[in-house]
């Protein structure tokens, strides 16, 4: 039998600190380290313009008809245009010469005893005045009668390929061939269309437009002619174009449209959210922070407030740590960073984390504890 003084003086057992607990006090420690040494990196606010991940425009509500070019009447004449010249020079019926004329490219046409007229840009009936004129100034006929009529339109082919419904090479009418007719022709834009364009315009062509509302023999001189001697190139992005008031974007016979395609890359979401996942980039608008945690089913831990979003740095060395908080995301629009295709958002562990899962653990263990076992 031991007695009363043994009792007294022997030594207390030491008190055990459940595993889980821990490895959460650790882990809290090595997070107050790791938050004393990490780097500030940028924030919202301070991010270079380089670093600023631009705004999504979306093609299908840009106005595209700026890109219609000037109205072409119909029964204006065009080069490639193959016309019908009726000739009567007298009161007999069976005395009139019908023969079809095709317009060159540099606005001109040669007729038969006649000669070389420029009808290109002139309408229907100022082309009859012009032959008439002709004839009577070069002794021909006193009072002939003309009548043109337009028989086939000249064509310039144009193919578009990208992201577009029907890519492929497309006919379009001389007079009206711009970028928006081009667009029409290949099915208008895929669901996945960006908003910039390239055209290639072939070289040693030549190129003849009409002045809008240009009439009679003005409307064909040489200054309306030009020619492409090399290939050239435009690239535009459609939004700003029309933010600047650009227009038309003429496309000359063996130009090749090329509309971009988006695939952009996913965004990653990791740390504390409820579903660590990557996130397809939207094609047609911006994705923001809180946007991308909502779709991986938010935090996980009710205390999770600081985050770091990774950018892949312009020139591709190395990434740009972004730091930002919930709180002020939540609060302040600008907070709520833009992301850009590639980013890797992280919820990080912080103390206040930590000691959040310390003590959903404690009040687990303890619930636990005191399930009596059977």
């Amino acid at each position: 039998m031991c007695s009363a003084a043994s009792i007294r003086h022997r030594p207390a057992a030491p008190r055990r600190v459940p595993t889980g607990v821990t490895a959460l006090l650790w882990s809290a420690a090595c997070v107050a380290l790791v938050c004393g040494c990490a780097g500030t990196g940028y924030t919202p606010s301070t991010l270079p313009p380089e670093l600023r991940a631009q705004p999504i425009h979306n093609p299908h509500t840009v106005d595209l008809s700026q890109f219609a070019g000037p109205p072409v009447s119909n029964d204006t004449v065009g080069p490639g245009d193959v016309l019908e010249v009726s000739l009567a020079a007298g009161l007999d019926p069976q005395a009139v010469s019908r023969f079809l004329v095709r317009v060159g490219d540099d606005g001109m046409a040669l007729l038969p005893e006649i000669g070389t007229l420029p009808l290109a840009g002139l309408h229907l009936m100022q082309a009859e005045q012009q032959i008439i004129n002709a004839c009577i100034h070069q002794g021909l006929y006193r009072r002939p009668h003309v009548t043109v009529s337009m028989q086939r339109r000249g064509t310039n082919r144009i193919t578009v390929v990208g992201a577009v419904e029907q890519p492929g090479i497309h006919e379009l009418a001389r007079g009206s061939s711009y970028l928006l007719s081009a667009i029409v022709a290949a099915g208008g834009l895929a669901d996945d269309a960006g908003t910039k364009v390239e055209i290639r315009h072939p070289g040693g062509r030549g190129r003849w437009a009409a002045p809008p509302g240009a009439v009679g023999a003005s409307a064909v001189q040489p200054a309306g002619y030009t020619t492409l001697a090399e290939p050239s190139y435009v690239c535009l992005d459609m939004a700003q174009a029309v933010q600047r008031g650009s227009q038309g974007h003429y496309l000359d016979d063996g130009s090749v449209v090329t509309i971009e395609r988006r695939q952009p890359p996913p965004v990653q979401v990791m740390g504390l959210v409820s579903k660590p996942q990557e996130i397809e980039y939207p094609v047609n608008h911006d994705l923001r922070l809180l946007g991308a945690l909502a779709q991986s089913g938010g935090v996980s831990n009710k205390a999770a407030d600081k985050v770091v979003v990774l950018r892949q740095q312009p020139d591709g060395n190395g990434a740009a740590r972004i730091r930002t908080s919930l709180r002020r995301a939540k609060k302040v629009p600008a907070e709520n960073l833009r992301l850009a295709p590639g980013d890797v958002v992280i919820v990080e562990q912080t103390l206040p984390t930590v000691a959040m899962d310390l003590v959903t653990n404690v009040v687990r263990l303890g619930v636990g504890a005191s399930v009596p076992m059977y």
